[in-house]
């Protein structure tokens, strides 16, 4: 990512010096500002000034969260304006493209999960077949608008890795990638800012994404998830067998299932975790899924085999 200007110490020549802008977006509950905190880390660090500005509040357990980084030599104002990020960090694929226009139109760097959490006023219809409501833009043709940008499903190497809420950190590693300081460093933040119980788990996903972000500098044609379906689509009841599988360790009790969910088959037991009330009731809309800030929630769903008849 050469567009994303190196950090430079204070001890440097940084008179002239640009201040860096970096703009992370994503869900509540996603780990935004803890890539806002490990950047301003990074950045006091190296012995610059640092201004941190975020938005979150009620926000904070499904709704929008954006945090301001910039770090340089002299730095007064906390916030971004539009097409002045070097960096856009998204966590969320459609909260990257409503931020888009704070990206510099000539070298800034776009770095996005290609996550999907669709909000419940784009399932209106659930109805096999039919579009939700959502952006519908692919990796391949917002990478083709940027100065340089970068497209992962985050959020499934972070899976694979066995801790799906670590999506926030792979891409923390891909950051890494470009900004001209050593790992070590960057481990040790990551040591500050996580529980130590998955300090572990967390250096994995950022040496991910460090390693993917060096694979893909090498072929452009890694740079974007090639398997991203432009259209989200629901299935029916009548077709489908559901399953929930709800992880009670990880629920919070935040309630936002419950309040959510269009057929009202979820409620919180008296440990404040949900539960499926009336499975028959449940049509395998994914709702629930999507909108879980904690990731506590799968919902699968196999499609039924009709009967056949032997005459």
């Amino acid at each position: 990512m050469s567009a994303v200007p190196e950090i430079e110490t204070a001890s440097a020549t940084t008179a002239s010096a640009r201040t860096t802008n970096v703009m992370i977006v994503g869900v509540g509950g996603q780990g935004v500002l803890m890539i806002s905190k490990a950047l301003a880390l990074i950045g006091q660090k190296q012995g610059l000034q640092v201004k941190q500005s975020e938005v979150h509040g009620m926000a904070k357990r499904g709704g929008v969260v954006f945090s301001h980084v910039r770090f340089g030599a002299e730095v007064w104002s906390p916030t971004i304006c539009k097409g002045e990020a070097d960096v856009l960090i998204a966590l969320e694929w459609a909260e990257g493209l409503r931020w888009l226009e704070y990206l510099r139109p000539e070298t800034g760097v776009f770095i996005a999960d290609t996550r999907r959490i669709v909000p419940p006023f784009a399932c209106r219809s659930r109805r096999r077949g039919a579009t939700m409501a959502y952006a519908r833009e692919t990796p391949a043709e917002v990478i083709d608008k940027v100065s340089e940008g970068y497209a992962l499903d985050a959020a499934a190497i972070a899976t694979g890795l066995g801790e799906s809420r670590a999506g926030n950190t792979v891409l923390l590693g891909v950051l890494s990638a470009s900004m001209g300081v050593p790992v070590a460093e960057w481990l040790a933040v990551l040591e500050m800012l996580v529980p130590p119980k998955s300090r572990a788990i967390n250096h994995k996903a950022f040496e991910a994404g460090r390693a993917w972000a060096e694979a893909a500098h090498n072929d452009s044609s890694l740079r974007f998830d090639a398997g991203f379906a432009a259209d989200v689509t629901h299935a029916d009841l009548p077709e489908v067998s559901v399953r929930l599988d709800i992880n009670a360790a990880w629920c919070k009790g935040c309630d936002i299932c419950v309040k959510l969910c269009p057929e009202r088959c979820l409620a919180l037991n008296e440990y404040q975790v949900a539960y499926l009330t009336a499975p028959q009731a449940c049509t395998g809309c994914h709702v629930c899924e999507w909108l879980c800030p904690d990731f506590a929630i799968e919902v699968h769903t196999t499609q039924k085999v009709p009967m056949t008849v032997s005459e």
